[in-house]
């Protein structure tokens, strides 16, 4: 009975809005990535996924916005900050006036090396910063040090000034994991996030039109076992796109997509055709599944979501036959599926050699499709990530051409490029690279719209640095 009541206390005080007095937070004297690995194999493959992580996973989105107010891309990643292998939340700017990049800040550190815990961003539309601090679970994997209250803790920090990362208030702590927050102009910010139910991930989401007081959370989907979600907005749109887990296999299963919308800040959610839904989605059988790869025995890895000139959603994944690294899964086969306006029209793109190859989905208003993604091998094949490639469509995915790779022969995977909201042209995809084998080193990388690519400084002397372009 003792424990029982530890833990209804544990979970009130996790699930309470706290706010604090405003916080100086330290910097960090450079930019350098965590290292992560999951699910050990044994082969030579190693594991199911790993390497230089620091812009993982796709269901944090989005980590990085341009605000044209200041002319700055702000942006959020797992660092650390010394020698050992240990996860910090970070948050940075590049300056795009003068070509430069602070140190960064640094808001919360982790007894792990998990990088479930990595941060998102949002911004409203007075310039306040939010930085959602996730967990994984209840717990996750942590040191030895690392306790699973420590670990189940998650938080919202909110500047205290517009543009500006010198300050935080911490203005909502519980325990959430895979934010996804978007500002929403005249209404405020929809929070689109994860919570744990035992091991089933069930979607949520949540409200705030000042930034401090939030709506308690609504749950968005609770089917078999759980789902993972991403998502985009456009404007006052905001979508979602999802799979489900079965409750047999769980989330090595994952499965189907499911797209939902919502057009008035989360008081009605619909298909893409305008049809109202009832949630939380609990029947994996409904109007929203926009495909059934369940029965065709194919697992699907959701990347990205994007709008045309439309505002027609396009969403971006990869189907497998199994959850393991190598190439007995294979082929891995990257897909988009585009609302035409009446119905979803699904083409193949090309395939690649891992099922956490992720890369980013560009609709440009005139028309252009653009895939960053390291779907080329690299120095570890079969691995998570490869070498970037960036694919071109002029007929809306019929048909891809390759038009650059980018040339970083370090001995390290490029993974989990990441598309700024509203990006500039000047810091267009945002990723980290690392040796998928064993831990390593990461250093982090933007690439322009003309395909240079810079690498953030390791190491600063100065309170600002210019990052190395790495193919001037």
């Amino acid at each position: 009975m003792r424990l029982f009541l530890q833990g209804i206390v544990l979970g009130l005080i996790l699930a309470l809005p706290t706010v604090a007095q405003p916080t100086s937070f330290p910097t960090a004297d450079g930019y350098r990535g965590i290292w992560y690995m999951n699910q050990p194999q044994p082969d030579r493959f190693k594991y199911k996924y790993s390497g230089g992580f620091a812009t993982y996973p796709q269901q944090h989105v989005p980590m990085a916005i341009y605000a044209p107010a200041v002319n700055k891309t702000f942006f959020v990643y797992g660092g650390k900050t010394g020698d050992e292998n240990r996860i910090s939340n970070m948050v940075s700017y590049y300056d795009h006036a003068t070509g430069t990049v602070p140190r960064p800040t640094l808001l919360i550190s982790r007894d792990t090396n998990d990088t479930h815990y990595n941060p998102t961003l949002s911004i409203d539309s007075q310039g306040y910063l939010y930085v959602f601090c996730n967990s994984h679970g209840a717990g996750g994997t942590g040191g030895a040090k690392a306790s699973a209250r420590d670990l189940a803790k998650s938080f919202i920090f909110r500047s205290t000034k517009p543009y500006s990362i010198d300050s935080f208030d911490k203005v909502y702590a519980s325990n959430f994991s895979y934010s996804q927050a978007w500002a929403v102009e005249g209404h405020g910010i929809l929070w689109l996030h994860t919570r744990y139910d035992g091991n089933h991930r069930r979607l949520f989401f949540s409200t705030t039109q000042n930034g401090t007081d939030w709506a308690k959370p609504s749950p968005l989907a609770r089917m078999a076992s759980g789902s993972y979600q991403i998502s985009w907005a456009n404007k006052d749109l905001v979508a979602t796109a999802l799979d489900h887990h079965p409750e047999k296999g769980g989330l090595n299963a994952r499965t189907n997509i499911y797209y939902l919308q919502t057009t008035d800040f989360g008081k009605t959610w619909t298909t893409a055709s305008g049809q109202k839904i009832d949630l939380p989605l609990t029947d994996t059988n409904n109007p929203t599944r926009i495909c059934d790869f369940e029965k065709e025995g194919l697992l699907v890895y959701l990347k990205d979501l994007a709008f045309d000139a439309e505002a027609h959603p396009v969403i971006l994944y990869l189907t497998s036959k199994s959850y393991k690294s190598g190439p007995t899964a294979g082929p891995r086969q990257w897909q988009t599926a585009r609302w035409t306006g009446t119905e979803w029209l699904f083409r193949n793109a090309f395939t690649s050699d891992h099922n956490y190859d992720h890369g980013s989905l560009y609709i440009e208003p005139d028309g252009l499709w653009r895939i960053i993604a390291p779907t080329d091998p690299g120095p570890q094949p079969d691995t998570t990530g490869g070498r970037i490639v960036v694919h071109i469509s002029h007929d809306q995915g019929k048909t891809w051409e390759t038009t650059q790779t980018f040339p970083l022969d370090n001995g390290r995977n490029q993974t989990y490029v990441r598309r700024p909201w509203h990006a500039n042209d000047a810091f267009y995809a945002f990723w980290a690279d690392g040796n998928t084998l064993e831990p390593s080193e990461s250093d982090l990388y933007f690439s322009t719209k003309a395909n240079q690519v810079f690498r953030l400084p390791r190491k600063m002397t100065g309170q600002t640095a210019k990052p190395e372009p790495v193919n001037p």
